[in-house]
């Protein structure tokens, strides 16, 4: 089957949220035999060099650089208009201009399309089946945003979350199915009322990548890990680092928090002047820094489909403090697999039994790992979407029949 797959990032190597799930795809795809030609952007020159380690995973691949001042003005251009800013920061003539070219000399079977701000260049396609990986609903992230902003950001986000609420209604239509990350927003992708067909298929992680590897992790070392010039990330840190970070000292003084994650805005590296607090910028690989933690913190306020982070975590055996809503869009059991906490006292108390429990920690280890295995393989992931490609092939050709009989 001949794939044409288009995604807002450049999906190699696949080092953050936004490239780890169309990556795995498309690797997938092409050791199942299919011939996937990828279309993507690309922003700075070092990451257009280091896209060109794709080249094993698919057929072809096609990358058009951009560059965010030009992007962000056509941001601002699309301010008065019905159609989101957020899809301008994604347009570019040149990759329009391609997938095109694409689709006028070549056929394909399938156009699978991730992230709805590029459904933009193939939305009006018609004669080839195609499907719609919202992975997670980026109107709902927009309306979060506001509620957590002062005003007047608030409004410009909330009217931004609108704007990608029309637009996500519109797109579900124009696709033969649509998928998300988690049943959460699968859920509320089916509550848009729009009659599309949706199903859903849930991030996986590298278990044999992130796996333990026998490292002796410090009891008084906890971590995080995200890029930290992402404002959920950079929100949660900021009120961990000033609302639990002194209870947890208050009963533990000697206990360290590492902070790990690439470009730390200056209000994320002045938190490496609070006592314990190390915010290290970008790494190699984070496997060493959680490896070596008690325990991994991610109490998100802001959070939607799938936190690799945690996956991650879980996956090394490492034990996961989090938020109910983060914890939402993981396959795992509150208690069991992880620990849940909600407030700066709830949180305290989860690190502290963590840390001062061994057997604790090693049972949260252990069933954490084994629910990562069962339960977010990547191998079980990709079962999902091969039935959810079929499923749609057989509808098309199902229809197209029809269509040839009343012809």
């Amino acid at each position: 089957m001949n794939i044409l797959y288009v995604c807002h990032r450049f999906p190699f190597p696949p080092k953050r949220g936004g490239k780890i799930r169309p990556f795995n795809m498309i690797r997938h795809l092409t050791a199942a035999g299919h011939e996937v030609t990828v279309c993507s952007l690309v922003r700075a020159e070092d990451e257009g060099v280091e896209g060109q380690g794709i080249a094993p995973h698919c057929k072809a691949f096609h990358m058009a650089r951009v560059h965010n001042p030009v992007q962000a003005l056509r941001m601002v251009a699309r301010l008065p208009l019905t159609t989101p800013s957020s899809m301008g920061f994604f347009y570019s003539a040149e990759l329009a201009a391609k997938i095109k070219h694409l689709l006028a000399t070549q056929k394909f079977d399938l156009i699978f399309v991730h992230c709805s701000s590029v459904a933009q260049y193939v939305e009006h396609v018609q004669d080839i089946p195609k499907i719609l990986d919202f992975g997670d609903m980026d109107s709902q992230k927009w309306l979060e945003y506001a509620d957590a902003k002062p005003f007047p950001l608030s409004l410009g986000y909330r009217l931004e979350g609108y704007k990608m609420l029309a637009a996500e209604k519109r797109l579900a239509r124009r696709f033969d199915l649509c998928t998300a990350t988690t049943r959460a927003e699968w859920q509320t992708l089916n509550d848009y009322g729009t009659g599309a067909a949706t199903d859903w298929f849930p991030n996986g992680v590298d278990a044999d990548y992130f796996s333990p590897n026998g490292t002796a992790y410090d009891p008084d070392t906890i971590s995080f890990i995200g890029r930290m010039d992402y404002y959920p990330n950079q929100e949660c840190m900021s009120r961990f680092c000033a609302e639990t970070w002194p209870l947890i000292k208050a009963r533990r003084p000697q206990m360290k928090l590492t902070i790990v994650g690439a470009d730390p805005s200056p209000a994320m590296r002045k938190l490496g002047e609070i006592d314990g607090v190390t915010v290290t910028g970008s790494v190699p690989h984070v496997q060493p820094y959680v490896r070596k933690s008690a325990l991994m913190v991610a109490p998100l306020a802001i959070a939607r489909g799938t936190q690799n982070k945690i996956l991650e975590a879980m996956a090394m055996g490492v034990p996961v403090v989090t938020s109910s809503i983060a914890a939402g869009g993981v396959d795992a059991e509150a208690e069991t697999h992880l620990l849940v906490a909600d407030t700066p006292q709830q949180c305290a108390e989860a690190v502290l039994r963590i840390v001062e429990n061994p057997a604790e920690r090693e049972r949260l280890a252990l069933a954490g790992r084994a629910r990562m295995l069962s339960h977010h393989a990547w191998p079980r992931s990709m079962e999902r979407l091969d039935k959810i490609i079929a499923q749609v092939l057989t509808s098309a050709s199902t229809s197209s029949k029809k269509q040839a009989v009343k012809s």
